[in-house]
């Protein structure tokens, strides 16, 4: 009887501890001083919000669809803000972005879906941004039409705050012959002899 109840009480302390372990732990009040507030301070050089963005007007987005019916298979390239209608869908591109060159490939449209059936008024059937990798992520699921974002263009600027352009740095740009380096050399190591 007395294992089982020092078993009970062991097994209460190891199921305690993690919330003894994470509970906030008491601080001695500070009555030096009052506590400082924080203001928020303007960027000391403010720039234009969304500088150097290609604008929705610039950009180009490529979706496509298909009619799982009847086999049609469309392409539209278009801006942001531009709508078309495929069979009983009208599709309303908002925007579309893409990672810069230099990053690794992720393409995405925010798409406003509507179906018209009938003479009834549109139902809005999709909301949402689709990316092109991964087209399963965010599906259309309607059982007659596939919707997916094929690209998305957009301009990068090419320079920026940190920016190093080759042959700026060192005297080799200016013509001149390349120093050798003082670095320690490593040990060389006999090599193999052939058999």
């Amino acid at each position: 009887m007395a294992r089982k109840s020092a078993t009970a009480a062991m097994i209460a302390v190891l199921l305690a501890a993690p919330a003894v372990a994470q509970a906030p732990r008491p601080q001695a009040a500070d009555t030096s001083a009052p506590p400082a507030t924080a203001v928020a301070q303007p960027p000391a050089n403010p720039t234009k919000r969304g500088a150097g963005l290609t604008p929705n007007a610039e950009r180009v987005v490529t979706i496509g669809a298909i009619d799982k019916r009847t086999g049609e298979n469309r392409s539209f390239v278009g801006n942001p803000g531009q709508m078309f209608d495929f069979g009983a869908l009208r599709v309303i591109v908002r925007t579309c972005e893409t990672t810069p060159p230099w990053e690794q490939k992720l393409t995405g449209a925010f798409l406003l879906i509507d179906e018209r059936i009938g003479r009834a008024a549109p139902k809005r059937i999709y909301s949402g941004w689709m990316f092109a990798e991964s087209p399963s992520l965010h599906p259309l699921e309607h059982a007659r039409y596939d919707i997916w974002v094929k690209s998305c263009t957009m301009r990068f600027p090419e320079t920026g705050p940190d920016t190093v352009t080759a042959g700026s740095v060192g005297g080799a740009a200016r013509g001149e012959a390349a120093k050798p380096s003082n670095a320690k050399k490593s040990a060389v190591t006999p090599s193999a002899e052939p058999n």
